[in-house]
Formats: C-alpha cells, structure tokens, sequence
C-alpha cells in the first residue's frame, strides 16, 4: 500500500488523479441529466449558459474542495475539524452534516445504476430486441420498475464493484480500475460519436445543439434555461457534499489546484457535450422529441436501437457505457465514504467497505421500494416518488448549500482566504489571481444563494 510521508494512502500518478477525480464528476448528470435537460430548455443556448456557470460556479468550488483536503490530509470531516481557526466544533458538525450528502447520493446512484446494468443486460441477450412502439417500451421499463427483486440484484450489484474496488485499496483497487474503465468509457463514447454522425439526422441534431437561437430566451424562457444551467453545473460536478475533497487529499504540491480543477472540468464537459451529439443525432433522426424528459433514454433511444441494423449490438454499447459512467462514480463517492471510517473511526479497509456495502443496501430500499411496494408514497406531493425527494434534496439543497459553506468556510471565517489562497496556487501551473478574492467573497456565495432559492421556488410555490 503507497503512503506519503505522513503514512496516508496517495494516488500513484496525475493521470490516475485527474481520471478518478473526473470519474467522479463524470456520470449521469452527464449522459443521462444533461441531454435530456438541454432538450428541454432550448439547446444551444442552454449549452452555452452551463458552460458558463462551469466556469463561474463549477471551478472556484471544485478549487476550494480540492485545495480543503489537501491541505489537511483528510475528507470534509477530518478537514473542517482540523483546518477552521473559528469555531471549530460548528464546522465539523458541518462537515459530518454534508459528508451525509455522499450517502445520499449513493442510495439514489446505486438503484438508477441498477436500471442501466439491467438494459446493458437485456441488449445483450436480445430481451429488449424488437421493442418498438412506445406501448413496449413503456411496458418493458415498467415490468422492471414493478419487480422489486430484480432491481434488488442490480442495485446490489453496482454496490458491490463499489465495495470490491474500494476493498482492493487506493492505487491497486480505485485508481487502477478506475483508470481502465474511464478508458472504455472514452473508447465507446467516440464509437457511439462516430456512429452517430452516420444517421440522416444528425445535421439537424447538432445544430439544434450546438448552434445558439435568440429566440429561446424569450417569452420567459430565459429564467428557467439560466436556473437550469445553474443547477445543473452543480449537479454534474456533484460539488458541496465533499466528494472531491478526499481525492484532493491524495495528491501532492507539484501542481497548482486551478490546473488539476481546470482538467477534471474539462474532462467532464467533454462527455457531457459528446453524449448530447450521439442523443441529439438519435432524436432528430427518427423524430423523438428532444423534450421528452428522463424517459429519454430508457424508452425513447431504446426504441431508436432496436429500429437501426444490429441494433442490439448498438443498444448494449451505449447502456455499457451509460453503467462504466456511473459506476465510476459510484466508485468514486463509494471511497469517500470509506475513506472516512478509516480516518475517522480507524477502521481497516476491507472493514469499511464491507460495512457500507451493507449499509449502503439497506438504505438504497426505499428508493428501490419506491416504484413498486412503497409505490403510493408520495414525499412531494403529486405523483412524485421517493427517488424524485431524495434528487431534490440532494441536487437543490444539499450540493448547492454545501458549496456556499465551502466558499464561507475558504473565504471568510472558517479556514480564512489568506490560507486558501497559498493552498491554491501551491504547484506549478494556472495561479488563481488575487483579484478574484472579491468575486469568490461577495459574488459566489450570492449566486450559490440563489439557486437555494430557485429550487425551493420551484419545487414548493411555482
């Protein structure tokens, strides 16, 4: 097991860094959130909005969570203990609140992940071969819905390559798997991109996708395209919760935190934008309404699959590369949750991940439950599931509430800007300039803020 000095566990190399780093940014908010979110809020121009708040939103906090951890040597909680030189016992009730957040997100990711394995499977055994009209598709995601076991053994199944890996340590488990599955990851996706610019509507797609219209930021457009962009520049970095502070505590000093963040961002926005050529080429193609919502994937481009030669080739391509996505974030977050009961509670590695292997199922059975056993439990009222609260709490409130706690925490009475700062820009590569202090203290908290209150807004009053 490789250790720095201090005896920590340390990633082996930058590539493996940026690629474990990306892995866990990079998942469904990217090819699963982000097409059918673009759809939905006019294309182009919600593209060129996210891309913004990546810049504005995405990379100071990414920063601040990178540059938490390395300093301290430690995940959130260890970091907001040791760090803060004001009140120290608030910031790691803080800590231990948002580091709840990675659970969170694995009760969700580990089920949803579950349905991709499933399709993957289906596709290659030919179950989901001559689904076509939409009755089928519908049916066929419903009968997996309403079968509780069935899920149960994928969900239990992502879980366990989370809990595997994690066991098999930092270097020789984490980031040597996650390393060759981000490859494959990359391999297919330029595949399915090749592919995708095959089919007679692809013109269509991507200029509906990549060239911007005025017209889709009038009639009251334009608040919901920027707070979806906004929200959903959080979402597909998964910042605020503490996932990338650990990984932050892996690496060492020779690069500045602008540069690594700047990579990881970039690597992300790729298969973001990448994902929606191949989804947007498909709709346009065979005349699926690019507006279409979550369904987008599991029912509308199964049914694009099953129309096209070899289709079942194609169909299970693009699910084993919907899971690789997020089974690397599943790894990912999964080792932030270990690396906690090592730090904090002194455990072994083998012992914490088979702890929360375990724990990790039982809490992921209400979500699960909630298609089909807890299917009349409606936490938000409507026809809203159990998996559709614990989204919005995570995406509205806890990722956007605990990044406006990083920048507090980095820029005003936590660990201070002055230390941030050094922390920062320690390494060689991009320097955050000292002008941007004013803008990560007065203007970011503000922005963050509101998206607080944009997802409140809309869940409850609009």
């Amino acid at each position: 097991m490789a250790a720095d000095m201090n005896g920590r566990e340390s990633i082996g190399s930058r590539f493996g860094f940026i690629m474990l780093a990306a892995g866990c940014a990079i998942g469904l908010g990217n090819v699963w959130r982000f097409p059918y979110m673009a759809g939905t809020h006019g294309g182009a121009l919600f593209v060129l909005i996210y891309v913004a708040f990546l810049v504005l939103l995405g990379l100071p906090v990414m920063m601040m969570e990178l540059a938490v951890g390395r300093a301290a040597r430690r995940g959130i909680c260890g970091a907001f203990r040791d760090l803060p030189e004001h009140a120290p016992s608030r910031w790691r009730f803080a800590g231990m609140v948002l580091f709840t957040g990675n659970l969170m997100l694995m009760i969700m990711y580990t089920t949803v992940t579950g349905w991709l394995i499933s399709y993957f499977c289906d596709f290659l055994t030919g179950a989901a071969s001559g689904l076509t009209t939409e009755r089928a598709l519908n049916a066929h995601l419903d009968d997996l819905l309403a079968s509780p076991g069935r899920m149960s053994i994928f969900m239990l199944l992502a879980s366990a390559v989370g809990f595997a890996v994690g066991a098999g340590g930092l270097r020789n488990g984490v980031e040597r798997v996650t390393k060759i599955l981000m490859s494959c990851l990359f391999l297919l996706l330029f595949g399915l991109c090749a592919y995708s610019l095959t089919l007679p509507g692809v013109k269509d797609g991507v200029g509906f996708y990549l060239l911007p219209d005025a017209a889709g930021l009038t009639g009251g457009k334009w608040f919901e395209t920027v707070s979806g962009a906004m929200a959903q520049a959080f979402f597909t970095l998964s910042l605020g919760i503490g996932s990338m502070t650990i990984f932050g505590s892996y690496i060492g000093k020779k690069h500045t935190l602008a540069s690594e963040s700047i990579l990881i961002i970039g690597c992300d926005t790729l298969v973001a934008l990448l994902s929606g050529v191949v989804v947007f080429a498909a709709c346009f193609s065979y005349g699926i309404k690019v507006d279409s919502g979550p369904g987008l994937l599991l029912i509308s481009l199964t049914g694009v699959f099953n129309h096209l030669p070899f289709g079942c080739f194609w169909g299970a391509v693009f699910f084993l590369f919907l899971s690789i996505a997020a089974l690397t974030t599943v790894i990912a977050v999964f080792e932030n949750i270990v690396a906690f009961m090592i730090d904090e509670w002194h455990f072994s590695r083998r012992r914490a991940a088979l702890v929360n292997f375990i724990a990790v199922g039982v809490l992921s059975l209400p979500c699960l439950l909630g298609f089909n056993v807890l299917k009349d439990v409606h936490p938000l009222g409507g026809t809203s599931t159990i998996l559709d609260f614990e989204d919005w709490l995570l995406s509205d409130l806890y990722l956007p509430i605990g990044s406006f706690l990083f920048v507090i925490f980095c820029c005003w009475r936590g660990w201070t800007w002055e230390k941030f700062f050094t922390e920062v820009n320690a390494g060689e590569g991009v320097k955050v300039p000292v002008w941007t202090k004013w803008y990560m203290k007065f203007v970011l908290p503000l922005l963050i803020l509101t998206l607080v209150v944009i997802g409140v807004f809309n869940r409850f009053f609009k």
